[in-house]
């Protein structure tokens, strides 16, 4: 099994895991590998270091950094973690996302999360009523099912 750190033309960086550089480089030229960020298909391989097992002994001690730099794949992961939460826990209501936003609003419908699609007017209208909303474009790859 071949585990390969890629990145997208967007610098997103993920894991890939292979059986072979084989099967990696079908896939790649197959456009079968895409970024699980932002859907992009031209992606490449970041290159890595060798890993040797050389005994028990202790990696040397750094100094603590006094600001912790911001780490790109771990912000990837929270995003894909929300997206993940999102996705489970609210309703696509599509299109109806205004008229379903208001009737919550007003107890005409059990109160619940919601997801769908509204547009600048009709998103600063709910604001204006005092209904609040959040918007987060998602590609549409995420919405489907997500690995």
């Amino acid at each position: 099994m071949k585990v390969f750190d890629l990145q997208c033309a967007h610098e997103h960086v993920f894991e890939g895991w292979f059986a072979s550089e084989d099967d990696f480089q079908r896939q790649l030229a197959q456009r079968l590998l895409t970024c699980p960020v932002c859907g992009e298909a031209e992606v490449r391989k970041l290159p890595s270091a060798a890993r040797l097992n050389l005994g028990a002994s202790e990696p040397p001690r750094r100094a603590a950094p006094s600001q912790k730099p911001v780490d790109r794949s771990e912000v990837q992961g929270l995003w894909m973690a929300a997206v993940r939460h999102l996705m489970a826990n609210t309703e696509d209501v599509g299109t109806r996302f205004a008229e379903e936003a208001r009737r919550i609003h007003h107890g005409d419908a059990p109160e619940r999360g919601i997801r769908g699609q509204a547009n600048a007017e009709e998103s600063q209208a709910l604001r204006d009523e005092g209904i609040e909303v959040l918007q987060l474009p998602l590609p549409d790859f995420a919405k489907e099912t997500l690995q």
